[in-house]
């Protein structure tokens, strides 16, 4: 079973409890990850990676994510979220507010899984400990308000990995992220995306239906195809000449549309790095 579980999971739970939930359900050989966490508060798409799809984490991780939001306006969170420490402050943000787009500095939020001398800035924080982390640039390709009524705004944002939706409410002013939901990442939606499975689903006969690995990847990586001969040696790990190569990282198939590997272009020649038929 090597493919991309498409989940949307609902508010509570961690993405942890997700991927331990689909995990329960499978041989206990299946390899079982996913590609990016979403709170616990947060709802929406998780990518679940089974089998060798794991070997293809980092490049879905790097996939541009869309949400859709609720802020609560007037009043500022701790952490960001309805999970926080809250006060009310009555400040709210102008109407229309300013909403950056393009790239920009971001300074993402205390309570964050980021590592700071090695530990993760959210413990430090609940240590009670100052956390600093510096600014990153991040790209936000759409912001846009959608509706506004009373203390509540609704926005839909489209952004690249890495971008924390959390700062990117509360630099608007006096507001938190009161509801979060992913919508997109690159081209996975979450109208395609099914519940977890239930606590006390079996192992093994649990209706899940991932995308195949050559389906997940399209989209993904420009891919190109290679005939028996170029496949025989991509397989072995030697690189192969490919037309037309793009920059970067390029996804090997097979005549039949299989994948091979994942190879690095350089110099018109595509090195396999992640191999799929081992």
């Amino acid at each position: 079973m090597d493919g991309v579980l498409l989940v949307d999971k609902p508010a509570g739970p961690t993405s942890f409890d997700v991927v331990a939930a689909v995990r329960r359900t499978l041989p206990r050989s299946v390899k079982v990850g996913h590609s990016g966490t979403l709170d616990p508060f947060a709802t929406g798409l998780l990518l679940v990676l089974l089998g060798k799809a794991t070997r293809i984490q980092r490049f879905l991780m790097e996939l541009p994510k869309e949400y859709e939001t609720v802020a609560r306006l007037g009043w500022t969170s701790s952490t960001g979220d309805p999970e926080g420490e809250l006060v009310h402050t009555g400040r709210i943000p102008p109407d229309p507010p300013q909403l950056p787009t393009g790239t920009i500095l971001q300074r993402p939020p205390a309570y964050s899984a980021i590592k700071i001398g090695g530990q993760r800035a959210y413990a430090l924080a609940r240590a009670g400990e100052e956390v600093a982390i510096p600014e990153r640039e991040v790209h936000v390709s759409r912001f846009a308000q959608r509706w506004r009524e009373d203390d509540r705004a609704a926005f839909s944002i489209g952004c690249s990995s890495g971008t924390y939706v959390r700062s990117l409410i509360a630099d608007l002013g006096d507001a938190y992220c009161l509801e979060l939901r992913r919508t997109a990442i690159g081209p996975f939606t979450v109208d395609a995306a099914v519940a977890p499975p239930g606590p006390d689903a079996p192992r093994g006969e649990a209706a899940l239906q991932p995308l195949p690995l050559a389906r997940a990847l399209e989209g993904v990586l420009p891919s190109r195809t290679l005939d028996e001969t170029l496949t025989a040696r991509a397989v072995h790990g030697a690189a192969v000449p490919v037309e037309d190569p793009p920059a970067g990282h390029l996804l090997l198939v097979d005549a039949a549309g299989d994948p091979v590997a994942v190879a690095e272009v350089k110099d018109g020649l595509a090195k396999p790095r992640v191999g799929f038929r081992a």
